[in-house]
């Protein structure tokens, strides 16, 4: 289990994180760049080891009902990779999404897994899975897309394009 100061350390390495300082010696981080009306990426640091981090944007990780992860017994890079994807998710916006009746049905083509790829060889591969697109690098999911529009616009402003066979 990494300390308070470690942890402190941790989420003071990210310039785009902003600390604040709260009642019996927690600490939480907030990040004004964010695109939602959730800006708090760290909540309750404290001193104790305890605290939680906002990943209700995010599947993969087992959430309270408020979206926060437990970081208590994370690792520095479990903690970091956790952090990362949190001020991703909170930098993409998703609108809400339509309802059900009003959603496209998606052909069996749509939902087969496409390859990206940029000048620099880097490769990213997009899915349609449970009503969304989400975008991996490796087995890392980047982002997620309400549409697939939105996806291929995204890729292209971050200069990528579909591989060629």
């Amino acid at each position: 289990m990494l300390t308070f100061e470690q942890k402190l350390a941790i989420f003071d390495s990210y310039p785009e994180l902003e600390r604040r300082n709260v009642s019996l010696g927690r600490v939480n981080y907030h990040y004004e760049g964010s695109r939602h009306d959730k800006k708090t990426v760290a909540s309750h640091l404290h001193p104790n080891g305890n605290g939680f981090v906002y990943a209700g944007l995010l599947r993969g990780y087992e959430t309270d009902n408020k979206g926060l992860v437990n970081i208590r017994d994370y690792s520095e890079a479990g903690l970091r990779e956790l952090i990362e994807a949190s001020i991703a998710s909170l930098t993409m916006y998703i609108p809400e999404a339509p309802a059900p009746s009003k959603r496209k049905k998606k052909l069996a083509a749509d939902s087969a897994e496409t390859i990206w790829v940029n000048e620099d060889g880097n490769s990213l591969s997009l899915r349609f899975e449970e009503d969304l697109w989400y975008l991996y690098a490796g087995l890392q999911l980047e982002m997620a897309f309400e549409t697939l529009e939105e996806a291929h616009d995204y890729l292209a402003e971050e200069g990528f394009r579909p591989a060629q066979d």
